[in-house]
């Protein structure tokens, strides 16, 4: 009962967009090529539940049953942020609402929010009187969660879903631009999204793939001049893996003399996965897409990395052939491998399965990882010192800038100065732009991938430098001109 079931949604709309909607009057054969279509989509025919000028209910009144059992869920978990309530928790950051909960305002016991907004639809307090009390606070996210609101809604409204559908390949003379979000969907050909609510459900999903593309291409939006978002170490470790992203042509054809031999595929590792493992695979398609003269590998770890894909995928059974019960799909296209292991990191690094790293073919991707939580950061005390270890990239994203910064003092304490910044914490330009709701807790809202940071091992580094020729070895026998960097 969280939001977690919204993103299950969208992947099942995102890979079946046209299922049982058929466009009304419009034969495929005279349908707009992709990323040339200026009007709104076709009405289609259907089960349409609920019309664009139609999308705001309140969550108990809600036509959607999920989303009534969602409201009912929240009554019965989630309390009122008044201050006049004491504590249930302490406070995870300093906007949390309650840090407002002082010993010296509290007077009443903890509530559960049982009254809806009106303006909102989102059960957000125990009463009226509270909602009227703390109506300025309440005003700070209001406007945000009605559009969480409309945003369910439009989900489960029946409505055909252009922006879930995805163009294929393009010719390498077409360069992909990576400023932004409307720059990349122009330059990719996407089919044009005229509405905001079109563009929020669409990053959604795109944002997992996009995030990882836009820091690896050499295309970035980020660089060590302009944004200075990337260091002098982030700046060797990239073009490490750029090169192997971007490698020069080779002259490669289908015949005899053109055969060449084929390099390893790139290995992303994304640790801790969730739901970005049920992801359509259409959907991480869109990254070879960006690199067309390379294969990947990605390599979904983490004990949820299957959760709800039990009749997609039943897990196999371990065997000494998969001792840690791998699910691989290797038929997604030639570009595309993924494996799916339902087991720590720490785990197969210790059996050494994924043995030797390689910093020009291999990168850590951790999304909303968690690092400095309280909830979650002992899982990571035994995975983070072996990342290290491999001194290749490790990408992570935030829910919010205190949460990026946050899990950077975790991880600096924990390892003091034997890590390497690659990239500063910062917003990330291809962010989802679709707000999420957190059930037990109405007023904590955020974005997928909000921001994003990256670091690495430390490297040692000998240099050997001559400060006279005639004097380079002296009588004991050491080199003066060595120097540990």
């Amino acid at each position: 009962m969280n939001d977690a079931q919204n993103f299950n949604i969208l992947s099942s709309l995102s890979t079946t967009a046209t299922v049982g909607q058929v466009p009304k009057y419009e034969p495929p054969e005279s349908r707009s090529p992709h990323g040339l279509s200026d009007a709104s989509p076709p009405s289609v025919s259907g089960n349409v539940l609920l019309q664009p000028n139609n999308l705001f209910h309140p969550f108990s009144e809600s036509p959607s049953p999920d989303i009534r059992r969602r409201a009912a869920f929240m009554k019965t978990h989630a309390y009122c942020p008044h201050p006049n309530h004491h504590r249930t928790r302490m406070p995870l950051s300093p906007q949390d609402p309650e840090t407002r909960k002082t010993p010296e305002k509290t007077s009443q016991p903890p509530a559960f929010v049982r009254f809806e907004c009106p303006d909102c639809g989102i059960p957000t307090y125990c009463s009226e009187e509270h909602w009227a009390d703390d109506y300025e606070a309440h005003m700070e996210i209001c406007e945000t969660l009605r559009e969480i609101n409309e945003d369910d809604h439009d989900l489960r409204s029946g409505r055909f879903f252009p922006e879930f559908e995805y163009p294929g390949p393009q010719i390498e003379e077409i360069v992909v631009n990576m400023t932004s979000w409307d720059t990349y969907l122009y330059s990719r050909e996407y089919k044009a999204i005229n509405e905001e609510r079109s563009l929020r459900q669409a990053t959604r999903l795109l944002t997992y793939p996009l995030t990882i593309g836009s820091i690896l291409s050499e295309l970035s939006p980020y660089d060590i001049r302009k944004t200075r978002r990337i260091t002098y170490e982030g700046l060797r470790s990239l073009s490490a893996l750029r090169y192997s992203l971007h490698p020069p042509r080779t002259g490669a054809d289908d015949t005899i003399r053109g055969l060449r031999p084929n390099p390893p595929p790139v290995r992303l590792f994304i640790l801790g996965a969730r739901a970005e493992s049920s992801l359509p695979r259409e959907v991480w398609q869109q990254l070879p897409y960006l690199f067309p003269r390379v294969t990947f590998h990605l390599i979904f770890i983490g004990p949820e990395s299957m959760a709800n894909r039990d009749r997609e995928f039943p897990l196999p059974e371990r065997t000494p052939a998969n001792p840690f019960g791998a699910v691989v799909e290797d038929r997604i296209s030639h570009e595309l491998k993924i494996s799916t292991f339902v087991e720590y990191y720490h785990t197969l690094h210790q059996a050494g399965l994924f043995y030797p790293y390689d910093p020009y073919l291999d990168c850590f991707v951790l999304f909303h990882p968690g690092l400095g939580h309280p909830a979650s950061s002992h899982e990571w005390a035994d995975t983070l010192p072996q990342l290290l270890e491999t001194k290749v990239p490790i990408i992570c994203t935030g829910y919010t800038e205190w949460d990026m910064e946050r899990d950077r003092k975790w991880v600096e304490q924990k390892v003091g100065g034997e890590m390497d910044i690659l990239m500063t914490p910062g917003e990330n330009k291809f962010r989802s732009l679709r707000w999420d709701l957190n059930d037990f807790d109405p007023a904590d809202i955020s974005c997928g991938n909000w921001g994003v940071w990256a670091f690495r091992g430390k490297r040692y580094v000998c240099q050997f430098f001559c400060l006279a020729k005639a004097k380079m070895v002296p009588t004991d026998g050491r080199l003066t001109g060595m120097r540990l960097l």
